[in-house]
């Protein structure tokens, strides 16, 4: 059983045996109860935090710093790095590892790049950890997004969700997908044909026996699914303008369709949202999304602990 994260590169959502991902769980609970009570935390005086962020980002990088700063550590920023670091004089992610080691205890880094975040920390003798890498991975999303289940429906077990929009270029559906088929999760992967969730993904899931049911039918996943999970379709993954524009209205989830679903349904996206979900949807009880954002904080406060070997 694992006993320690100090040291860990958080890089792939795989990486993480179920027992560290408990652990993990575990912290973030505390350290949202913490945060209840306004309790002043010095778990991280003294230490820095690098955020280098090669792509745009609110929530993450938000979360990241004030979990930081909830913590008592220190923040270190390079928010538009691709253009105002030495990436734009031809650094390579190895060698930015190796500096950034000497100025920080702890990285994360968010790059257009799959496969980025290792390559950095394959440079670093400080803990990374991986932001969202191109249309990889975004390990810390999926971790939040179960933290947010487990809060919303009190279990992780027996539960069937439906994940939508584009699944093909979504890192956070690639990692959710990966970890919540640990814990015996059905599920319903919504998209149309020119998005569906990689191939070597649903393979993947199938050897190892997870239930799947893929379909273009929206309604259908939702009458059957105890959560949905929206993501828009993803604009800057597209090599042609002409096809996200034909496919950017691919799915809508307004009250009307809420109605028409599961009981109890509990709604989540990593957002921004776009179109795919209806301002109307908000007034909606089971509405978690904005819930979900927030447990950003509590969550990464448990990595960022964890990782450096501080509770």
């Amino acid at each position: 059983m694992a006993t320690s994260l100090k040291g860990k590169d958080v890089i792939r959502i795989q990486d993480f045996s179920v027992e560290e991902v408990n652990m993990v769980m575990e912290n973030a609970a505390r350290f949202a109860t913490m945060l209840e009570k306004n309790d002043r935390l010095t778990n991280m005086a003294g230490k820095v935090l690098a955020t280098l962020f090669y792509e745009p980002s609110t929530r993450t990088r938000l979360s990241f710093e004030t979990a930081m700063l909830r913590l008592g550590g220190q923040v270190v920023s390079v928010a538009e790095a691709k253009t105002s670091s030495s990436a734009a004089k031809g650094e390579t992610l190895f060698d930015t590892g190796k500096m950034i080691e000497s100025y920080s205890d702890v990285a994360v880094i968010r790059h257009p790049i799959v496969g980025s975040a290792a390559e950095l920390a394959s440079g670093s003798g400080a803990p990374v950890i991986n932001g969202g890498d191109g249309a990889g991975q975004h390990p810390t999303q999926a971790l939040l997004d179960l933290y947010t289940i487990l809060i919303e429906k009190g279990k992780v077990k027996d539960l069937t969700v439906a994940l939508a929009g584009d699944l093909k270029n979504g890192r956070t559906v690639h990692s959710l997908s990966a970890l919540l088929s640990r814990f015996g999760f059905r599920f319903y992967f919504v998209a149309p044909d020119a998005l569906k969730m990689p191939a070597e993904i649903t393979e993947n899931l199938k050897k190892q026996k997870v239930e799947i049911v893929e379909t273009p039918d929206c309604a259908k996943a939702l009458a059957d699914s105890d959560v949905v999970y929206m993501t828009r379709i993803q604009k800057e993954r597209f090599e042609d303008p002409a096809d996200y524009e034909r496919l950017k209205g691919s799915y809508e989830l307004d009250l009307k369709l809420v109605k028409k679903a599961k009981k109890g349904l509990t709604i989540m996206h990593p957002l921004p949202r776009v179109t795919e979900i209806a301002k109307d949807v908000d007034s909606y009880e089971g509405t978690a999304y904005f819930r979900q954002a927030a447990n950003g904080v509590p969550v990464r406060m448990a990595l960022l602990a964890l990782v450096t070997g501080l509770e």
